[in-house]
């Protein structure tokens, strides 16, 4: 049911639902809580403390959510307006023929971005199944596609990576998901330690691949995305740890280029409670009680 009532969404004009997006992102915004406070906290800590830029991330965030059906089930239309002059980034690192692992932040459209990029060869990316009954259904629906290929998170779906990077082939992940079952490391992101994935690290230097960070800036309008890429410099740091910072300090970088469209309100700098100790306890979470 809840399938049948969104859908539709695709039909409609993008501007159209980038412009929805954003009014809902704003009118959520307005009301006092935890979504606005981590905005405000996530964004001060990299230097954005301004309240103009704190709605206009909110508004963004909005845009993104609305679009996505979209992306989803109007791919090819979506496509048509998806382009960029950074595309001998990926051509060079395909070329080489030892795979590539493409790293895409909550930045901007990541939806559109793994679709644009299964235009140079197969992909595989790793998703996390939904949590919500409701959803899976329609995450199921648009999950896979012609050159891209979904795996879980988790030791199969590492596994499948495995084999087709081996196969000089291209996988995909969001690097900026807070690691589950212990692994990760406590590592800087925008000056502040935020437990950070050591898997993309590690498989990177398992398999000897090229690094890429990818980007899909919204554009305004209604006008589509602008695919941003950028290449992690060899040789690459040699440990998990010393690779993962450098992968956070990258993304630092891709972020700040347009920073409104990052996701700020995602919990980046949560504790789990399977995480190794905190460098600093004295760090204040962003949904304490003020």
């Amino acid at each position: 049911m809840l399938l049948f009532l969104v859908r539709p969404l695709a039909a409609l004009p993008l501007s159209w639902l980038q412009a929805m997006g954003r009014a809902l992102g704003l009118f959520i915004y307005l009301f006092p809580g935890r979504y606005r406070r981590r905005i405000q906290s996530n964004a001060r800590q990299a230097g954005y403390s301004d309240a103009a830029f704190a709605r206009r991330a909110a508004a963004e965030s909005g845009a993104m959510i609305l679009e996505i059906p979209k992306v989803w089930w109007r791919t090819p239309q979506c496509l048509a307006m998806t382009g960029g002059d950074q595309e001998s980034v990926v051509h060079e690192a395909l070329a080489e023929g030892r795979g590539v692992l493409y790293l895409t932040p909550h930045l901007g459209c990541f939806e559109i971005v793994a679709r644009h990029l299964t235009q140079h060869g197969p992909l595989t990316v790793m998703f996390r199944p939904s949590r919500s009954p409701l959803l899976e259904p329609i995450v199921e629906s648009s999950r896979d596609m012609r050159n891209l290929r979904s795996v879980p998170a988790n030791r199969h779906g590492v596994r499948e990576f495995v084999r087709a990077l081996k196969r000089g082939e291209a996988v995909g992940m969001l690097p900026d998901q807070v690691p589950r079952e212990g692994d990760g490391v406590w590592l800087p992101f925008f000056g502040r330690h935020a437990l950070t994935m050591t898997l993309a690290a590690r498989l990177a230097l398992q398999t000897g691949v090229a690094v890429i960070l990818s980007a899909g800036e919204r554009l305004p309008g209604g006008r589509g995305w602008r695919i941003h890429c950028l290449r992690l410099p060899e040789p690459l740091p040699t440990t998990p740890d010393a690779l993962a910072a450098t992968i956070n300090q990258a993304m630092e970088t891709l972020i700040r280029r347009f920073p409104e469209q990052y996701l700020w309100s995602y919990n980046r700098y949560k504790e789990p409670d399977d995480a190794p100790p905190h460098p600093d306890q004295t760090t204040p979470s962003p949904d304490a009680p003020a």
